[in-house]
């Protein structure tokens, strides 16, 4: 991945309905080039899916997640994607193992998440933040 490679990512990070020609007229390229490069950050694996961000007026959440140290944290996370409302589940270093980031409609549904989090045999804690305003980077 090159400098080109990460200004393209810069601009579909921010808006990923963004033209190739539009891509290609702001860092002076070609469409083609934009198109191969985008086609070949996902074929690689970079790019792993285009999505949306919303703002719903729901209620978004951290619900951190702690988990024993004989764990597979992959399996679990794994197993956490799947459930409605999680955007995102991400393994961190630090004291917590798994972060899951959470759109729910109200306070109540976060924290049917966040018991639904501790009834796994290996969760050992949670923690939770609300969030309460978002920033696109």
């Amino acid at each position: 991945m090159d400098d080109l490679d990460r200004e393209i990512l810069d601009i579909l990070r921010r808006d990923a309905r963004t033209p190739y020609t539009e891509i290609a007229s702001t860092l002076d390229v070609s469409e083609g080039t934009v198109r191969n490069r985008v086609d070949r950050l996902r074929d690689d694996g970079v790019i792993e899916r285009f999505t949306v961000s919303t703002r719903t007026g729901n209620v978004k959440a951290m619900i951190e997640v702690s988990v024993a140290v004989d764990v597979d944290t992959h399996s679990v996370g794994d197993r956490m994607t799947d459930w409605d409302e999680v955007d995102f589940v991400w393994q961190v270093s630090g004291e917590l193992d798994i972060v899951l980031v959470v759109d729910a409609a109200d306070t109540t549904r976060v924290n049917e998440l966040i018991t639904k989090a501790r009834e796994q045999d290996e969760v050992v804690e949670t923690k939770t933040r609300l969030i309460l305003d978002e920033k696109l980077g």
